[in-house]
C-alpha cells in the first residue's frame, strides 16, 4: 500500500509506524509552500493521509477535493502516533469490510 503524507515536517516515525501497519511505500509533503497545493498526487497513491496540526484549513479542503475526484480515500487525523494507529486501522478495516 502506498500512502501520500500531507503535512508535518519530521515523518520518520510515522513512517516507520505506517510501515507496521502494512504500508509499503510513504510519500511525504510538507505543505509549507503555497507551491504544494499545485503538485499532482502520484501515481499508484492507494491513501492520503493529511495531518491536520500541520496543515492550513483550505489546503485541507483542496486536497480533499482533489481526492475525491479521484477516488482515493483520505484520512484527516492529528500527527500523535495514537491518533494515527487509531485512524489509519478504522481505515483499514473499513477497506476490508468493502
Amino acid at each position: 500500500m502506498s500512502v501520500l503524507i500531507i503535512g508535518g515536517d519530521k515523518i520518520d516515525k510515522i513512517s516507520s509506524l505506517l510501515q507496521t501497519l502494512g504500508v509499503t511505500r510513504t510519500t511525504h509533503w510538507d505543505s509549507r509552500k503555497n507551491s504544494t497545493s499545485h503538485k499532482k498526487i502520484p501515481l499508484q497513491t492507494d491513501a492520503i493521509l493529511m495531518l491536520t496540526d500541520f496543515l492550513k484549513h483550505n489546503s485541507m479542503s483542496h486536497f480533499k477535493k482533489i481526492a475525491k475526484k479521484q477516488n482515493i480515500p483520505y484520512i484527516c487525523t492529528r500527527r500523535g502516533s495514537a491518533s494515527i494507529t487509531n485512524d489509519f486501522t478504522k481505515f483499514l478495516k473499513e477497506k476490508e469490510d468493502v
